[in-house]
């Protein structure tokens, strides 16, 4: 072990090396999409409770398959800078570790959500930790259509959040499902363009990887980023939201794209991070309009 991965290990205790293996960053992503569904897949009043149990069981969910995710790519992650710091490639876990914190966590959270809410939601749960780590995981380093395989996963909580409340899935729940599929290419491969030398060095294909010029990589953001805006407002279609959703959304996808076109001009790694932030504020700013307007339509 470099004297850099001694260090690195030496700085994290062991719960908080445990904490880290669930990527909480990630997770928070998770709960805040899984809470949308919820709330906005409930036909009369929120069951405060079940959403709390519904939030609790994805998040074990989740938290799971990133630990079984640290556990599986603990050689790629040796060899990127941004991850050698990771409490595998540092040595303050053993990937034993890993394994079976990650396999505990996802099967309660899977039989959490069987007890608490109802088979649909516990079984799109457990869908969309085999695909995350079955599917996904294994095909970053074979295709740069991985990121594409990814999105599935990626968009699946806002379908557990609306099963829980409703038993079923309908329109109005695909169509959070849509949001989420489409809003993953813009934030993804901004990071991926920032970190491509890293990516690279690990044999991860990401597009930024094989694709230099940039050229492919920033046409699939903006292509993406544009189809973004007319999926947003189809809440309004589905008749989840009204008029004043329109607009805010109409408003939110048309300030990204423009960060996106402003991010392509140039190409830098300063301007996709200050994409990645765009994304990043884009999702939950987009989440609460959309559940503040169907409380108070």
């Amino acid at each position: 072990m470099s004297t850099a991965r001694v260090a690195a290990a030496a700085t994290l205790s062991r719960p908080m090396a445990f904490l880290a293996l669930t990527k909480p960053d990630v997770s928070f992503l998770v709960v805040m999409t899984t809470l949308a569904g919820y709330a906005l897949g409930t036909a009369g009043p929120l069951d405060w409770l079940r959403m709390a149990q519904t939030v609790l069981g994805t998040t074990f969910v989740a938290a799971g398959s990133s630990a079984l995710n640290h556990y599986l790519e603990r050689e790629s992650d040796a060899r990127m800078r941004r991850t050698a710091a990771r409490p595998l490639p540092s040595g303050a876990l053993a990937p034993s570790d890993a394994l079976w914190f990650g396999s505990s966590l996802a099967i309660i959270g899977v039989i959490e959500l069987l007890v608490t809410t109802n088979g649909l939601a516990a079984v799109l749960a457990a869908a969309t930790c085999a695909t995350y780590l079955g599917l996904y995981t294994p095909l970053k380093t074979r295709t740069t259509l991985a990121t594409l395989v990814g999105a599935f996963p990626g968009a699946m909580p806002p379908l557990i959040g609306w099963a829980a409340a409703r038993g079923g899935l309908g329109p109005g729940a695909w169509v959070l499902f849509a949001v989420l599929f489409l809003w993953q290419f813009p934030h993804f491969h901004a990071i991926a363009w920032m970190y491509r030398e890293d990516y690279g060095r690990a044999g991860i294909l990401m597009l930024p990887v094989v694709d230099p010029s940039g050229d492919r990589t920033y046409r699939l953001i903006l292509i993406m980023s544009a189809l973004l805006i007319p999926v947003t407002v189809l809440p309004v279609v589905v008749g989840i939201n009204g008029i004043p959703y329109f607009f805010g959304a109409f408003i939110l996808g048309i300030l990204m794209l423009q960060v996106a076109c402003w991010a392509n001009r140039a190409r830098t790694n300063v301007r996709a991070k200050w994409l990645m932030h765009a994304t990043v504020a884009h999702i939950p700013l987009l989440l609460i309009w959309m559940i503040l307007d169907k409380m108070y339509r």
